[in-house]
């Protein structure tokens, strides 16, 4: 059940929901990079606390090992609840996407009017850990929005028994417990680089 393979299997069955939290995400980047006046003002305040977090961190005894622990929390905790938070209609998974692509188009964009070179920070920045993280919460949101959708076909269903709806939705509470511990191994391994690789490349 907890089998990779498994796993792989279930984000077939899901494909429609996966690309829907890509094109979010992608959405979510341009929204980001074009910036309105209180679009701005949002993903400052939020880039505002990660620099307070950053700063209480570096100050720590071992910063690497404090960024990595922050990191692993933050994300992971993150990436489960945000499947189940999909059973309120898939809202909440579809504006964390957004906001998570905005944030990096925004910063993106603010390092390129800055005259930041573009590469290196993609490169040293976003790649090393993004390259994993970015599509283990790609796919926690799409599991959430599969949620909201289940939610709300079940909503105005009126065909099928109740054992057919029992066993669909117990097949798709097993896929849930895959990919939450899927997607928290692939996190740990992001965080792990993130805390290594990236705090290197970037100190």
């Amino acid at each position: 059940m907890l089998s990779f393979f498994t796993f792989a299997k279930d984000l077939k069955s899901i494909r429609k929901a996966l690309l829907f939290s890509l094109l979010l995400f992608a959405l979510g980047v341009v929204f980001g990079w074009i910036g309105t006046e209180g679009l701005e003002k949002l993903l400052m305040q939020q880039l505002e606390g990660l620099r307070t977090i950053s700063g209480t961190l570096k100050e720590s005894s071992n910063p690497q090992w404090s960024f990595f622990v922050f990191i692993f929390l933050n994300n992971s905790i993150k990436g489960v609840v945000i499947i189940f938070l999909g059973a309120l209609f898939g809202i909440l998974p579809a504006l964390f996407l957004l906001i998570n692509g905005a944030v990096i188009g925004y910063i993106v964009h603010l390092s390129a009017l800055q005259g930041q070179d573009l590469f290196s920070l993609i490169v040293k920045g976003l790649l090393p850990h993004g390259i994993i993280e970015i599509p283990a919460i790609i796919i926690a949101c799409a599991f959430g929005l599969q949620f909201g959708a289940k939610v709300v076909a079940s909503m105005f269903r009126r065909t099928g028994g109740s054992g057919t709806r029992g066993e669909e939705w117990s097949f798709f509470m097993r896929q849930t417990l895959t990919a939450s511990i899927w997607i928290v191994i692939l996190l740990f391994v992001a965080a792990i680089i993130e805390s290594t690789i990236t705090f290197s490349l970037l100190s």
